[in-house]
């Protein structure tokens, strides 16, 4: 791959948005499986094994903390996602060179850990 030169201020908003898709993806991993209060169902008893696969326990719902959390990310990695792929440098690349040059930032961005989320700290 070749070597690329990109202006701080788009380093910093890939590298943020890397990190705000990551805290979202956690965020949401953590919450229950319903935004709104809904109830459960049982699985299904699988006739040879006995296993029960299938089914949801009821969800409690989503506080307004944590959908205000879950709006906040949402709304700060379009953000990101639209300061970074409008950003004048990359009007010096054509063609496949833009996805090339695209990929390289995202590669020398990305994090190498998930960070942990406290959903209080978030909202």
């Amino acid at each position: 791959m070749a070597d690329y030169t990109f202006p701080d201020d788009l380093t910093a908003a890939q590298t943020r948005l890397h990190q705000a898709t990551a805290e979202l993806a956690a965020l949401c991993r953590s919450l229950p499986w319903s935004v709104e209060p809904m109830d459960g169902w049982e699985g299904e008893t699988h006739p040879h094994t006995g296993a029960v696969t299938g089914g949801r326990p009821a969800s409690p719902g989503w506080t307004d903390e944590e959908k205000a959390a879950v709006d906040r990310l949402r709304a700060e990695c379009r953000t990101l996602s639209a300061t970074v792929t409008v950003h004048e440098h990359w009007a010096m690349y054509s063609g496949e060179d833009v996805y090339k040059a695209r990929q390289a930032l995202k590669a020398a961005t990305r994090p190498s850990v998930v960070p942990v989320v406290d959903v209080a700290a978030a909202a």
